[in-house]
């Protein structure tokens, strides 16, 4: 049944066949961020296959990624209207579909279409239901299960890397693209393990045995019957029905609007220095494979520093105010990119790539963890559907504008500049604006108490009152004298 209607259970498991779910997202989530990355091998021979040039052949990953954080509002509404499971299952479906088709395109159109639209909606498909079904497993441990799953990012990143190496050496990009798409068809594995929780079955169950079937029955006709209901949904226009699986109303939620608006400026500075670390390193003397080693280095600490960065969120001293620590890994990750014209020489880009990979890394592990913290796992799934489709832009733009100043001032220390100083605005803004959202989460919880207090008061005054009035006319053995003497006095006056 759709998690909307469906009852919940009394609380997510924390464990048990959730560390299942979690290895289920690590694959999918590793292979919706990492894929359109490690196409990129392929692109040269594309490119003289198809007689075009180099930012046409380009669209092909810039279109899949737009399509994968585009189509987050309809992931969104999917999967609250048929859970992770099904959806993730289509997802992987898509992806193998997109990359078999694209085997046999004889066009760069059709490439867009197969590569950039297809498999990137399959990809969509595969990142939302990944980390809404672990908010919903997971609460206690949810920072650190996010940050395992998250994880699978650069792990796939540097199982990709070398392995579309070997398909390209042996079979080329046609036979490279049919076992690609094999391979993704793995997603419908992984979504396979998102077993349902809190299905509508074990509340009525519940129900039944502490209330009696006969409370259940009455409860069943207070709702109405079934012909009403019906009528309700045809009498709802499109908007109301779309409303209904996507919550508009979390554009008047403070933190959620906080978060939005810090994370769509931060996007414009994210991606940029991974694109052009390598082109970078290049610039300044050093050879091919060195370059490429550097992107090595990042991955391999971003794996490491996405499981600590759960953990450590996960502590007593940082879980409360996790927000705080979020916008400290932004600011975190633009001082790097600040420092990293000052590393002219290949040891001080080693330096560089560790420390990028660690602050990449927290940044990452907490992405979808400080929002699920701000608008609860019961609106997650809206939320980050509509977040997604937000940074859309700014993840699009982001490179493109980098590659803009590179070609204006032909070095390369402005680009790293630009996204530092968008880095550190991003998460000062969000360091800010969160201490001014917890403050007001405080003073509203305060007036709530006292609103509350002075209720039970003003009703306790009440019932005191009421008990008085009833005590003062209730007709007790010492008021007989008063009402036999009133008798008599009105038997006087009336002459008897």
């Amino acid at each position: 049944p759709a998690p909307a209607q469906a009852g919940r259970a009394p609380g997510p498991p924390d464990g048990g066949w959730g560390w299942v779910v979690v290895f289920g997202a690590f694959v999918s989530i590793g292979f919706a961020y990492a894929f359109p990355k490690g196409l990129a091998i392929f692109f040269k021979e594309i490119q003289d296959f198809f007689g075009t040039s180099y930012s046409e052949i380009a669209w092909v990953s810039s279109i899949m990624l737009a399509t994968t954080y585009g189509a987050g509002p309809i992931s969104s509404i999917l999967v609250n209207r048929y859970g992770s499971r099904p959806v993730v299952m289509f997802g992987g479906l898509l992806c193998g579909v997109g990359m078999i088709s694209a085997a046999f395109c004889t066009s760069i159109l059709q490439l867009y279409i197969c590569v950039g639209f297809i498999t990137g909606f399959g990809l969509a498909l595969n990142l939302q239901p990944s980390v809404i079904i672990i908010g919903k497993y997971f609460l206690k441990r949810r920072p650190i299960a996010n940050g395992l799953a998250m994880a699978g990012s650069p792990v796939m990143l540097c199982t990709l890397a070398p392995l579309n190496q070997f398909l390209f050496d042996n079979f080329g990009w046609r036979g490279s693209f049919l076992i690609l798409g094999a391979i993704l068809l793995n997603c419908c594995v992984a979504g396979a393990l998102f077993r349902p929780i809190g299905a509508g079955t074990a509340l009525v169950k519940t129900q039944v045995n502490e209330e009696g079937k006969d409370a259940l029955k009455g409860k069943i006709t207070e709702d109405g019957p079934m012909g009403k209901k019906i009528e309700e949904e045809e009498g709802k226009d499109c908007f109301e029905k779309v409303n209904q699986y996507l919550d508009f109303s979390l554009f008047k939620h403070r933190g959620f609007l906080i978060y939005l608006i810090g994370n769509v400026l931060m996007f414009l500075g994210f991606f940029a220095p991974i694109v052009f670390l390598a082109p970078y390193a290049k610039h300044i003397g050093i050879d091919e494979y060195s370059a490429a080693f550097l992107l090595s280095i990042l991955a391999i600490v971003d794996m490491v520093a996405r499981p600590a960065t759960g953990i450590v969120a996960n502590s007593r001293w940082v879980r409360p105010r996790i927000q705080y620590f979020f916008s400290f890994a932004i600011a975190f990750n633009g001082a790097c990119h600040l420092l990293c014209p000052l590393a002219s020489s290949y040891t001080g880009l080693i330096v560089y790539s560790s420390f990028f990979g660690l602050a990449f890394g927290m940044v990452c592990a907490m992405l979808f963890e400080t929002l699920m913290d701000l608008v609860g796992a019961a609106r997650f799934t809206s939320a980050v559907g509509l977040v997604t489709i937000a940074e859309c832009c700014t993840i699009l733009l982001g490179p493109p504008i980098g590659g803009i100043l590179i070609d204006t001032f032909g070095d390369y220390k402005y680009m790293f500049i630009k996204c530092g100083a968008v880095m550190v605005l991003a998460g000062t803004f969000l360091f800010i604006m969160n201490y001014y959202n917890y403050r007001m989460l405080a003073k509203e919880e305060k007036e709530r108490k006292m609103k509350e207090e002075h209720l039970k008061s003003v009703r306790t005054e009440n019932e005191g009152k009421k008990i008085w009035n009833k005590d003062s006319t209730q007709d007790g053995p010492e008021l007989e004298p008063l009402r036999e003497k009133g008798e008599g006095i009105k038997k006087e006056m009336n002459g008897t």
